[in-house]
């Protein structure tokens, strides 16, 4: 067992609030395995932030014509709000700040300096009215490799690296109707070919780290070879690089990976009071970390490949991360969420209507693990009456009714089986086989046994210890249903009945 975990769900983009396809992927996920493992006596460290330099940033501040820094600063403040209100605790929240830019040009420094970087000259997409290279959230078309329409940079659909000069019938996101060219300019890049074999090595050694989509998607990335990785861009926006031949240019947000995530774990480490010696300390190799990360499948290219790829580049400096558990696309009444069209449900908003609890368990039984999910307000009420809130509210009343009595004695066969809910359990939130969906049944198939249970007198106490053995094992899930009853001992011999309080059910809305 590593002496700790680090735990990662990549920043989301500063352009808006997050949204329940947010939450329901990433980091719903990463908070569940985070509280588990803690429960486990690990020392855990979890972080997140928000990316203020992707081209999307821009693109969305044209959008609704406002200042870029003005849509930053309300999204931060949006962003952490949202994981507040959904119960999940942040431990390193990376921002905007001096701190973050010096430490990636530092980062991508280091690599110049050991001549892993090269000039090459490549293609990009260029606006002939606006006089820019269109890059990543500015140039959409179809991707080359997979065929979906998206944007450069990075394919939503099959995860590939996708340059801007090759996509197909390229058009400015902003303008469509803009005429576009291809324009060479001299860019740094990172050659990732050369670590192909060790990538491929070392997925295939931590493949029970990664869910089957991630697997077969990096098997195909890695059985060819692999492009050069642009690190720099010829744009404005973003990270301005000190390197004389690339004057003006930025880091291409896709090369911050592995800067964001050591600095992250820094910021987390800091808040529990672990001192680093450095932002890159927890990554050390042999340091005991281990490096997990929660993220949207989209994402495994930058923070899989070519990161990967960057710390192996720094001669043996780093540890390489090994678990990676990917989610797919989270949609609302089977469409893709969307901000631009009011096609969305925020987090905060939700909470404010319906208790988080319920919120939780229903994510966590939608989850999109394997496939795509959708969430409806009409399935979230239906689904938490039938399966948490009137099982639960049975449940509790029975159990009140020894409240005042006791202590009441607990069998060697009520510990058995709240032994096996525990084990259960445990098998939904290890990293190795973590679903939160399977947590949510496990939950569901629980509160029904007891809900089934004709208890008497003689077997009060064995009824009492298992309803709070379920709420011990459920609370990385139901936070605040766990918080509001005591803990039981797994090794009483007796128990106490305390009252349970009932749960409030949702309203179907709109």
């Amino acid at each position: 067992m590593s002496a700790r975990t680090v735990i990662l769900s990549p920043a989301p983009t500063a352009n808006g609030d997050l949204h329940l396809g947010h939450i329901a992927g990433p980091f719903l996920a990463a908070d569940v395995h985070a509280r588990y493992a803690r429960t486990q006596g690990r020392e855990v460290l979890l972080g997140t932030g928000f990316q203020d330099t992707s081209t999307f940033v821009s693109t969305t501040a044209h959008r609704r014509g406002v200042q870029p820094a003005e849509l930053v600063a309300s999204s931060a403040a949006q962003i952490e709000s949202t994981l507040r209100a959904m119960g999940i605790a942040i431990d390193g929240f990376t921002r905007d700040d001096d701190r973050f830019t010096r430490w990636v040009v530092d980062f991508i420094g280091r690599l110049y300096a050991a001549g892993r970087l090269r000039l090459a000259t490549m293609k990009f997409p260029y606006s002939e009215r606006s006089g820019r290279f269109l890059v990543d959230g500015f140039a959409s078309g179809g991707c080359p490799e997979c065929l979906a329409e998206g944007c450069a940079g990075l394919c939503e659909s099959c995860g590939h690296l996708v340059a801007a000069g090759e996509l197909l019938g390229v058009r400015s996101t902003l303008d469509p109707g803009d005429p576009v060219t291809l324009r060479e300019a001299d860019v740094l890049v990172f050659p990732v070919e050369p670590y192909r074999d060790r990538l491929r090595a070392h997925f295939d050694a931590h493949a029970d780290g990664m869910r089957p989509h991630m697997v077969q998607a990096l098997a195909r990335m890695l059985s060819r070879p692999l492009s050069d990785f642009p690190v720099t861009y010829p744009i404005p926006w973003g990270i301005q690089v000190p390197f004389a031949e690339v004057a003006g240019q930025v880091v291409n947000p896709n090369a911050e990976s592995m800067a964001w995530s050591m600095h992250c774990s820094a910021l987390a480490a800091e808040s529990r009071g672990v001192t680093a010696a450095g932002e890159d300390e927890l990554w050390l190799a042999g340091g005991g970390s281990e490096i997990v990360y929660f993220l949207g499948f989209d994402n495994i290219y930058p923070f899989a490949i070519a990161g990967p790829a960057m710390l192996l580049a720094l001669d043996g400096r780093y540890e390489l991360p090994t678990r990676y558990l990917t989610n797919e696309f989270y949609e609302l009444d089977d469409e893709k969420f969307s901000t631009s069209r009011g096609h969305v449900v925020g987090g905060r908003e939700l909470a404010a209507e319906v208790p988080r609890d319920l919120i939780r368990f229903y994510l966590a039984a939608t989850s999109p693990e394997h496939q795509r999910t959708s969430f409806t307000r009409a399935a979230l009420a239906r689904v938490t009456r039938s399966r948490l809130v009137g099982p639960w509210n049975r449940v509790a009343d029975q159990a009140n009714r020894w409240v005042g009595r006791g202590p009441l004695p607990v069998s060697a066969r009520s510990h058995r089986a709240a032994a096996r809910m525990s084990e259960r359990f445990a098998a939904c939130y290890e990293v190795t086989g973590f679903s939160l969906n399977r947590a949510a049944e496990t939950i569901t198939d629980q509160l029904a046994r007891l809900d089934r249970w004709p208890v008497t007198d003689a077997d009060a106490g064995d009824f009492c210890f298992e309803v709070r053995s379920l709420l011990r094992a459920a609370a990385p899930v139901l936070i605040d249903l766990a918080a509001e009853v005591p803990d039981v001992n797994a090794d009483a011999a007796s128990v106490t009945p305390v009252r349970l309080p009932r749960l409030v059910a949702a309203e179907a809305g709109r």
